[in-house]
């Protein structure tokens, strides 16, 4: 593999209810090569691909998208419109800004999103990567999942204070360095005015959580229209994609097991790297 170029960000004009948001595009590797669309989880951001990416700008034009409200990406004045209907419809706009067949990398929110476009008829999604998710989420997780955006935290005094919160909060990411922490806090560090940061999102983005009783996620229907060749990975301790369910997906889908990791594997290692690339270049 050759060394790839810095990454771009453009900002694409996307319709989000009945006005034009600016949504962040991270862009690796050359435009000429077939398109990889990568998308985060709840609280994340683009910046969560960027290793990856690493690994797969020689053959791909990997395009990571900030969803409207995280990192670069425009907040949204009515916190009603945070929701998949919103997202689905700004990813179609994507797709439609890509103008071609992409392959689609989706982690929890971003898989329920992949799943959601790759079931309609007439989608360009030709292969599809899901990171610790699947058409079942069950009400436990659910919840947690609930109380923990809704919790959102104060400012902190510096990335390194960042640091011990992410490692606390996230560590069923997995088994990550000093080093890539670090980089996870600089990449999830919004700077506030004062000197302190904040996590890069907009903290609104609680709101339908709050206002909405948790409950099982289920998508089987989705699941079963589906038409292409899947790479499911499931974090090994994951309490999202429960073993049962990865069992079930196993009829349409390669399955990848992630040790030492639960919802969601941060793809940072050397092996799920490279399980992802052999996919997407076969």
């Amino acid at each position: 593999m050759t060394p790839t170029a810095t990454p771009e960000t453009h900002l694409l004009p996307c319709l989000v209810g009945h006005a034009f948001r600016r949504v962040a595009l991270r862009c690796h590797g050359a435009r000429s090569n077939p398109p990889l669309v990568c998308v985060h989880g709840l609280t994340r951001n683009a910046r969560d691909f960027d290793a990856l990416a690493r690994r797969l700008a020689d053959r791909l034009f990997v395009v990571a998208v900030d969803l409207p409200g995280r990192g670069e990406s425009e907040w949204l004045p009515d916190p009603a419109q945070y929701g998949v209907e919103t997202y689905v419809a700004v990813l179609a706009q994507v797709f439609a800004w890509l103008g071609r067949n992409v392959a689609f990398l989706g982690t929890s929110l971003g898989g329920i999103c992949a799943m959601s476009l790759a079931a309609m008829p007439g989608q360009p999604i030709t292969r599809l990567v899901l990171n610790d998710i699947g058409p079942f989420v069950p009400e436990t997780a659910m919840r947690r999942i609930a109380d923990y955006v809704t919790a959102s935290p104060p400012p902190f005094a510096d990335t390194a204070s960042l640091r011990l919160y992410l490692r606390r909060v996230h560590a069923p990411f997995g088994r990550l360095s000093d080093a890539e922490w670090q980089q996870m806090a600089e990449n999830s560090a919004r700077p506030l005015p004062d000197g302190s940061v904040a996590l890069h999102y907009d903290p609104a983005i609680a709101v339908p959580f709050a206002n909405t009783p948790p409950a099982a996620l289920v998508m089987w229907p989705w699941w079963e229209a589906l038409d292409l060749p899947v790479l499911a990975l499931r974090g090994a301790n994951s309490d999202v994609l429960e073993l049962a369910t990865a069992a079930r997906m196993a009829g349409k889908a390669t399955l990848l097991s992630v040790p030492e990791a639960g919802h969601a594997p941060a793809l940072l290692d050397a092996m799920t790297q490279s399980a992802i690339r052999r996919f997407l270049l076969a």
